[in-house]
């Protein structure tokens, strides 16, 4: 039986050290999943235009042995798998010189979705971070009802920000550090089960059987970071998870903003001292919010975007622009991929650039047309 791309792809996500900018520059290269898995080192090597370090082949064959595995686990539990390089990847992530290789997604929810934000804070948290959560999100909700909230369903701020989305009929997104055979802290199961069907999702980069451990989820952070537009800093002591959140969503160049709170307060240390070294803006309100972000707090109706006629572009948004505007039709990633022959890490960034110009659209599927 012929083996599919997407369990090669899922082979080369499970073989330890390969990185996002490895993986890519060899798909650039021409290398495919299956050769990166079947080739022996020699065979490897010889395709490589430049000189890389590649795991030794047997090293190789065994991830391709657990993705087999792991390929029974999300079939029989209906999770579906996105591969960095693929046009259902989630275009934000894809930007990350450290994106994960592979993303087990368990539910619906829209991981390109218009607007995300990432609400973190202290497990440990005070009535005051609890309120913030809950009249932050209410009021989001009055503006913008789609907006997606994303968190790591951990305790205190996490938990807070994904009830009050679903109490608000909002679409909400839970990162985990373990493998989605299990659900950290068990407590929450019933939580996680909420998001689900209510049109959310769980959402990590370990196959099932990894286990929680202290490292990953400092790394499961960027994952939070990385797939939003902004974070919020509800709550955090200055050695906090949120605090290495909010760290590299600054480095990702995402708005990073910081609840204030009372100087004695251990609780409020972590945002005051982000805001103190401006590394986060500090909250003063929905309003304030909406303004910094370009989201418009009132909306008539659905936005009118004025079309331009003649941009101006140059490089890879210019092929993208031209390709889709000659053939007058949506195509998919795959298809402008093919036909103009950019690599996909550049193409993602193009095709972010010109969707954040207005110049392109986004339709169901994963598809691009002209917005003209």
């Amino acid at each position: 039986m012929p083996v599919s791309d997407d369990l090669y792809r899922l082979a080369v996500s499970m073989i330890p050290g390969f990185s996002a900018g490895l993986l890519l520059s060899l798909y650039e290269e021409g290398i495919s999943p299956e050769q990166l898995i079947e080739c022996n080192n020699s065979e490897l090597e010889s395709l490589c235009e430049e000189s890389v370090s590649i795991p030794n082949h047997s090293i190789r064959l065994e991830a391709m042995q657990r993705a087999r595995e792991e390929e029974r686990f999300i079939s029989q539990h209906s999770i579906s798998v996105r591969f960095l390089g693929t046009s259902d990847y989630p275009l934000r992530l894809a930007q990350l010189p450290d994106a994960p290789l592979a993303l087990f997604v368990y539910g619906d929810a829209d991981l390109d979705a218009t607007r995300i934000v990432g609400l973190v804070g202290t497990r440990k948290c005070s009535r005051y971070g609890l309120s913030f959560c809950k009249t932050f999100v209410d009021e989001l909700a009055g503006v913008h009802k789609d907006c997606a909230i994303i968190s790591g369903l951990a305790y205190g701020i996490d938990a807070a920000g994904h009830s009050a989305a679903l109490e608000n009929g909002m679409p909400t997104v839970a990162v985990m550090a373990h493998g989605l055979d299990m659900i950290y802290p068990a407590a929450h199961r019933q939580l996680a089960n909420k998001i689900v069907k209510s049109g959310g999702a769980i959402v990590t980069e370990y196959p099932s059987g990894t286990r929680p451990l202290k490292q990953r989820f400092l790394e499961r952070n960027r994952i939070v970071a990385g797939l939003s537009d902004a974070i919020v800093v509800a709550e955090s002591e200055i050695k906090g998870g949120a605090m290495s959140t909010a760290n590299l969503a600054c480095q990702y160049d995402r708005t990073v903003f910081a609840v204030p709170g009372r100087c004695t307060d251990l609780s409020s240390s972590g945002c005051n001292r982000l805001i103190y070294l401006n590394k986060a803006l500090i909250y003063t309100g929905i309003k304030d919010f909406l303004s910094e972000l370009g989201w418009q707090s009132k909306v008539p109706g659905p936005a009118v975007k004025t079309p331009v006629l003649f941009p101006e572009l140059e490089g890879d948004c210019a092929k993208v622009f031209q390709l889709l505007s000659s053939e007058k039709r949506p195509m998919t990633l795959d298809e402008i991929h093919l036909i103009t022959g950019i690599p996909m890490s550049m193409l993602m960034s193009a095709i972010s650039e010109l969707e954040f110009d207005g110049i392109i659209s986004r339709l169901p599927g994963a598809r691009f047309e002209c917005a003209t």
